[in-house]
């Protein structure tokens, strides 16, 4: 590996005045630096993260704070985790990820002190109660998720309304006529978390405008919650014919309780779930989905921070449209 003293020697300067070259901490001759400059990329020197910290009061570390609540879904937040840490890692980055639910106060602890460079937060509520700290720190943020009030701050989401829109209208094209939502855990509702009321609301608002009969039932992530839930809906609506789930970890047991009490996936019921690609082509019967899109999401975020943290203008609102894949869940109203 080359080091500094090798580019120092390549150059013709002693390895202070290469220090103070990538550091900026003293003057040094425009010549010398043309020289010092030619040899880092003849030799193809890279600085260590370390030090290129120190000379910029910089951590290079990125604070990801998602906090591990009821009702979160783990695998899906590892997989925004994941991706947040490799793209950070292409910009010279490490991520500390911080997952208590301290909320002002564990964002406060972070802040003062010169941990981190920036922060991504997510698991966003509508009115959260982080945003007053947010916008008056002197470090950059990026939330993954859309408060009531995003102004002053920077957000990116997948447009939840616009999927649970897209989900309805996709059963409405197919006849289906009487639809249910299933959604998140009722801990996610009753903390009016952002991305979950937004699918309710697109849902709501696209079967009223075809003239639909809809309901939404929350689900516990469990499958006897699910087995609970189909029972209901069945009892409620003896005419449901198209379900929307939203709730990756019911997917699967649901699918199986409507089959258990007589409706065939899609003779029957047509399903359609807002969810990871993976997780909607693995199941025995591949269902149609508004992918999650969770890497682009998590890459997208650290793109917008690292371009704050360099001073260039972002965004306040960065809406992904959704996707739609059809697969095998569903089908025409009463097809055999």
């Amino acid at each position: 590996m080359v080091k500094i003293t090798d580019v120092a020697r390549h150059a013709g300067v002693s390895p202070s005045t290469v220090s103070y070259a990538l550091s900026g901490k003293r003057p040094i001759s425009q010549m010398t630096r043309q020289r010092i400059e030619s040899s880092i990329r003849e030799l193809g020197y890279r600085p260590h993260a370390g030090a290129r910290a120190l000379a910029s009061s910089r951590s290079n570390v990125l604070a990801l704070v998602v906090p591990l609540r009821a009702g979160i879904h783990v695998p899906v937040v590892m997989q925004f985790a994941v991706s947040v840490v490799t793209t950070a890692r292409g910009h010279d980055h490490d991520v500390l990820l911080l997952t208590q639910e301290e909320g002002e106060e564990g964002l406060r602890r972070v802040a003062d002190t010169a941990l981190v460079d920036a922060l991504i937060v997510m698991d966003v509520q509508l009115r959260d109660p982080r945003l007053p700290l947010l916008r008056s720190l002197d470090r950059p943020s990026v939330m993954i998720g859309f408060p009531q009030e995003p102004d002053g701050l920077t957000c990116i989401d997948l447009d939840f309304r616009a999927a649970g829109e897209l989900c309805v209208e996709r059963l409405a094209r197919l006849g289906h006529r009487v639809m249910a939502l299933v959604g998140s855990p009722p801990e996610v509702y009753v903390r009016e978390t952002a991305f979950a009321q937004r699918v309710v609301q697109g849902f709501t608002a696209a079967a009223d405008r075809n003239g639909m009969s809809s309901c939404v039932r929350p689900c516990e992530a469990a499958p006897g919650a699910a087995r609970r839930v189909a029972e209901r809906l069945l009892s409620e609506q003896p005419a449901l014919t198209g379900v929307v789930v939203h709730n990756e970890a019911v997917l699967e047991p649901l699918i199986e309780a409507f089959e258990q009490l007589g409706l065939r996936v899609p003779g029957d019921l047509s399903v359609i779930a807002i969810c990871p690609d993976e997780l909607a082509e693995s199941l025995r019967v591949p269902v149609t989905s508004v992918a999650l899109p969770s890497a682009e999401l998590g890459a997208r975020a650290v793109e917008l921070l690292t371009k704050k943290l360099d001073g260039t203008a972002v965004p306040e609102a960065t809406l992904l449209p959704p996707r739609l894949t059809d697969r095998a869940s569903t089908a025409p109203r009463n097809a055999s």
